[in-house]
């Protein structure tokens, strides 16, 4: 639970409930944000709606820039921070599936619960469909096992990928944030629909 409470050693159903208590909060404001639109997430790719660029660029600079802050002041040990493993090429084709599927159905997995949670019929369509991708991914996991574990990198942070300290890497993505949201407001001119109700 991050620099607050990882000295304390909490109990298992009150981890559980301080994750559930996020998990609703964070769907609520996907809602609120209006990702629960397929229109206003589809419109990412076709360039009249760029709040899912802005949205989630922001929340990665935020959540970098805060962790460096904190390790600096000793209140994040960013050695215990969990770091996903780097298998490349399982990378790149999930990455093409999760594209294709975001771009087809309007939704990722979590603004796709979002809208669902609401009562939209495409998202029930779409979570239906996601989860029957998990059942016949696990079913058929050995077959593809050679592919999905291929390139494996380990526990790598982009970063060090890159050969870059980490303070550089914060400047650069920073930098590239600033770029990418005045693409963005380009883009929205360039590419602006007429407002509708479902927006």
């Amino acid at each position: 639970m991050g620099p607050i409470v990882s000295t304390y050693d909490l109990p298992l159903w009150l981890d559980l409930l301080i994750a559930l208590l996020i998990g609703i909060g964070f769907g609520f404001a996907l809602e609120q944000a209006g990702f629960s639109s397929s229109r206003k997430l589809a419109g990412m790719f076709y360039g009249y709606d760029t709040t899912v660029l802005k949205v989630f660029f922001t929340a990665a600079i935020v959540a970098l820039v805060g962790s460096q802050f904190l390790s600096y002041f000793g209140l994040l040990d960013l050695n215990r921070v969990f770091v996903n493993e780097f298998y490349v090429t399982a990378s790149v084709a999930g990455g093409i599936i999760m594209g294709a599927g975001f771009i087809m159905g309007g939704f990722c997995p979590g603004t796709g619960v979002s809208a669902l949670s609401i009562g939209k019929i495409d998202a029930l369509f779409y979570v239906m469909g996601g989860l029957t991708g998990a059942f016949l991914f696990a079913e058929t996991y050995p077959l593809i096992q050679p592919i999905a574990e291929a390139n494996y990198l380990g526990p790598l942070k982009v970063n060090e990928l890159l050969g870059m300290s980490p303070g550089l890497f914060t400047f650069l993505l920073i930098s590239a944030a600033v770029l990418m949201f005045w693409l963005a407001e380009l883009a929205e001119k360039r590419f602006a629909r007429p407002v509708t109700g479902d927006q």
